[in-house]
């Protein structure tokens, strides 16, 4: 410690190899590279009260594919849910898209797009 103080302050004495040490980062960085920056999660909505778990997914920083596909039932409670998760995708500047005939819908978190142009099939 005093080594490393005085070579702070300007009064160090020469370096020897015992100086050093090397460091094995290979596992670090193997960890690193196997953890997921984000998961796509998958829901089903069939009440205003799954919403919270699926908010905290986005916030989390996942992607959350949601059938609500139940909700249609309710007109109500469909355009609750929904205004709920487009204030989510808002609040994380997210983006929210529905697929399906509306029965599925996106939610992204931060840094995550959703394009509009399909790829491939009927226009």
């Amino acid at each position: 410690m005093v080594k490393f103080l005085d070579s702070i302050l300007g009064k160090s004495t020469p370096s020897t190899e015992d100086d050093y040490m090397d460091l094995d980062l290979e596992a670090f960085e193997q960890a690193e590279a196997s953890a997921p920056a984000m998961f796509v999660k998958i829901a089903a909505i069939g009440d205003i009260k799954d919403s919270p778990r699926i908010k905290d997914e986005i916030y989390n920083g996942n992607v959350v594919i949601a059938d609500i596909s139940r909700l249609k039932m309710d007109k109500v409670m469909y355009e609750r849910v929904l205004k709920d998760l487009k204030e989510v995708a808002k609040d994380v500047n997210g983006d929210i898209i529905g697929l399906g005939d509306q029965r599925y819908v996106v939610i992204t978190p931060n840094s995550v797009k959703i394009s509009r142009d399909k790829i491939g099939g009927v226009e």
